[in-house]
């Protein structure tokens, strides 16, 4: 026993000095370990270095924030892009959307019609293009405003408000209102549209449909700057006068009529007046270019009418009756096929003066030929003026003849 007890003593001596020896070795070795995480992150850090300076940084933390920032820089870069294309169409909104109005032609009915319906009702659009004093002025188009007993006008901030026709034009479709300032704050401003070009953009500025959708805005661009529209004015199926417009795909609906067609900056270059409505046509409307309209409102401002020179005749074009009465009634060579003849002379008027009488078929004005009304009506009215003597060539029984007149100023068209 005594043996075996000093046998297991000795054991259990050399055990505790193994398990010293061991923990100390382990003790080392963690501390050995230790070390060489310490020591090797430099060297890791290095890697870093060269990695980071092979993308132009400085180290391992300095290459994810300079991704980061990178990052930022290419999301401004997007951001600034965007930006740049939306904020042009945006701000040429913004500088004339409230300047762009909803026009009611009020026309009173009977007195059982009212109690049922009240007044009827069109809409359109106008812009306001100028304050002065307490007034501020609309320009609209004649259609919009013709046959009307009474015209309100619908601000930006939904009130409501009585208009004063000044004056408005049959021919350039251009008509003016006059309304109490009060609560108008953004006035239109006027563009060249003798500068524009085909491709530029255009954006219209009007109330389609009526006034719930009030100041829709459409997005195209200028497909012609000159088009020449034939106007039956009479409704007799025939043109009489020519419009000069512009074209544009911007989408012109019922209610955008007197509304504004502006440039990319914001400047009104147009008023909206007319598209053509066919199912098999699409993108096709028409504006008022600003340097037609100027002049006319300039008038309409002054004047409350466009002042042009007349004759003093009512006229038909030949092409409007049948080709026996060229002979027949009007006594006409063989070889006279155009022009127009005249239906009656007014009174104390150039024509009546100068001796042209019923069925005087005219065929040219100062050399000019006069295939049909609207050529005449054209010479007059953008060659000639108020005051001018012209020299007529016309035919009458079957004779040429010529004299002179002394053109005044138009009453009525």
């Amino acid at each position: 026993m005594g043996y075996y007890n000093d046998h297991m003593d000795d054991e259990n001596k050399r055990s505790k000095k193994n398990r010293q020896r061991t923990g100390i070795a382990g003790f080392i070795g963690a501390i050995i370990g230790a070390l060489l995480v310490v020591f090797s992150m430099p060297l890791l850090s290095g890697a870093g270095l060269l990695s980071g300076l092979a993308g132009g940084q400085e180290d391992s933390s300095v290459t994810s924030e300079n991704n980061s920032a990178e990052d930022d820089i290419f999301t401004e870069q997007q951001q600034n892009v965007n930006v740049s294309v939306n904020s042009d169409i945006t701000e040429a909104v913004n500088n004339v959307s409230d300047a762009v109005v909803g026009v009611f032609n009020l026309q009173r009915s009977e007195f059982w019609q009212e109690e049922e319906g009240g007044q009827n009702q069109g809409t359109g659009s106008g812009v306001i293009y100028k304050v002065e004093g307490d007034s501020a002025f609309i320009v609209t188009n004649h259609h919009v405003i013709e046959g009307a007993s009474q015209v309100e006008v619908s601000l930006s901030d939904e009130q409501r408000v009585e208009a004063e026709l000044v004056g408005s034009d049959v021919l350039t479709d251009l008509a003016v209102l006059q309304i109490d300032a009060e609560g108008v704050d953004t006035v239109a401003e006027f563009g060249n549209s003798e500068n524009i070009n085909v491709g530029e953009p255009a954006i219209a500025i009007g109330n389609p449909l009526g006034t719930n959708l009030s100041r829709t805005v459409t997005q195209g661009i200028i497909s012609a700057t000159e088009r020449s529209i034939p106007v039956d004015l009479t409704g007799n199926g025939q043109p009489d006068w020519n419009a000069e417009v512009m074209q544009t795909d911007a989408a012109i609906n019922p209610g955008n009529s007197g509304g504004a067609l502006i440039n990319i900056n914001g400047q009104l270059i147009g008023i909206n007046s007319m598209k053509i409505a066919q199912s098999t046509v699409e993108g096709i409307g028409f504006a008022i270019p600003s340097a037609v309209a100027i002049p006319v409102i300039e008038d309409l401002e002054t004047k409350g009418e466009v002042e042009r020179p007349q004759m003093g005749i009512g006229i038909r074009s030949l092409s409007e009756i049948p080709s026996y009465h060229w002979q027949e009634t009007l006594k006409l060579p063989s070889d006279v096929d155009s022009g127009v003849f005249v239906t009656n002379v007014a009174q104390g008027t150039p024509a009546q003066e100068a001796g042209l009488q019923e069925y005087d078929v005219i065929t040219s004005v100062d050399g000019e030929e006069i295939t049909d009304g609207h050529d005449l009506r054209k010479y007059l009215y953008t060659e000639a003026e108020i005051g001018n003597t012209i020299e007529v060539t016309f035919y009458r029984e079957g004779e040429q003849q010529t004299t002179e007149l002394t053109l005044n100023a138009q009453q009525d068209f």
